[in-house]
């Protein structure tokens, strides 16, 4: 029989590859879309899957839909991927962050407890709750010290799905996910920035690119290789909290030479430093130590940086000549 599974966030970067992970291994895939009047349904399109999903109006604001989405798909699996995620809009509008985020997670968890508390729950947790690092390379015993509303609002989500696993014994685990990126990634993240600032430097359309602290080093992998630690997690037999990671850390910097010597570009050339896009609470470093997923789930980052650099910059081309 089909597995049924859940995922909120579905229009998102991860949603839009684990859709695509789970449909190829036979599930029922159902989306929650809180509709919010832009279309936000390109990933799902760019992966040929739209066809293949249920979407649902549903909302992490409103708990009674919630139930309504989980009532409806029959969820054996739940992915709560939905947030407010972009750091830099989470001091703009901390409110709406923790709303969404730290909030948004517990009406799911609930959710869940009230209607089938079989179902196993997946809680897309953040490296940004590490903040300012504790120790060198973080793994799932490292202090957190969240510097930004949206690592405040994770580190709730977190402790909430801890809480609803050792209070009401339900399969609910945490993803510990590192920076990971792709062509599906938001503009407003820093990689697709400089991916997209590439494409349109190189083909002309554009001439510099600004950006804030080259210095800060993040630990990038692939969405795609991503989701399926996430599948994984859910097929244990006992839940548990994982950081998924590639172990490797990279600085801005270097991640603007790649994507630029790949057009055949010095990126000393184009970017420019602006203070504009300093963080309020920098993080300066951030590396994970996946260790525990690689032994006891298996799984491990199959994408290096620069090939999955090279295939930002491919995608941003093609999209750019068709502007």
């Amino acid at each position: 029989m089909r597995k049924h599974a859940l995922i909120t966030g579905v229009t998102g970067q991860d949603g839009a590859y684990l859709s695509k992970f789970l449909l190829d291994r036979g599930y029922s895939v159902h989306g929650v879309m809180a509709r919010r009047g832009t279309d936000t349904l390109w990933r799902l399109r760019e992966l040929s899957v739209l066809d293949e999903i249920e979407i649902i109006d549903a909302d992490l604001l409103d708990l009674s839909s919630l139930i309504r989405a989980l009532e409806r798909s029959q969820a054996e699996e739940v992915y709560n991927l939905a947030a407010q995620s972009f750091v830099a809009t989470s001091w703009d509008q901390p409110l709406l962050t923790a709303e969404v985020t730290a909030l948004g997670a517990l009406r799911i968890l609930e959710a869940v407890r009230i209607v089938n508390s079989k179902a196993r729950v997946y809680q897309a947790s953040s490296s940004e709750m590490f903040g300012k690092i504790q120790q060198q390379v973080q793994d799932e015993n490292t202090p957190f010290y969240p510097r930004s509303p949206y690592g405040v609002s994770k580190l709730f989500a977190y402790w909430s799905t801890i809480n609803h696993r050792e209070s009401f014994a339900m399969h609910a685990s945490n993803g510990i996910l590192f920076n990971h990126e792709s062509p599906l990634r938001g503009i407003e993240f820093v990689t697709r920035k400089v991916t997209d600032a590439v494409a349109r430097i190189h083909l002309g359309r554009q001439k510099e690119l600004r950006l804030g602290n080259m210095d800060a080093r993040r630990d990038w992998g692939y969405a795609g290789d991503y989701v399926e630690a996430m599948w994984m997690m859910l097929q244990q037999p006992e839940p548990g909290d994982y950081v998924v990671a590639t172990g490797t850390a990279t600085s801005i910097g270097e991640m603007c030479k790649m994507a630029f010597a790949h057009v055949g570009l010095n990126y000393k050339d184009y970017v420019v430093v602006d203070p504009r896009f300093y963080r309020l609470a920098e993080v300066d470093f951030l590396v994970g130590n996946p260790a525990k997923a690689r032994t006891r789930l298996g799984w491990e980052c199959k994408t290096s940086l620069e090939a999955m650099i090279q295939m930002m910059v491919e995608a941003d081309l093609r999209r750019v000549r068709r502007e």
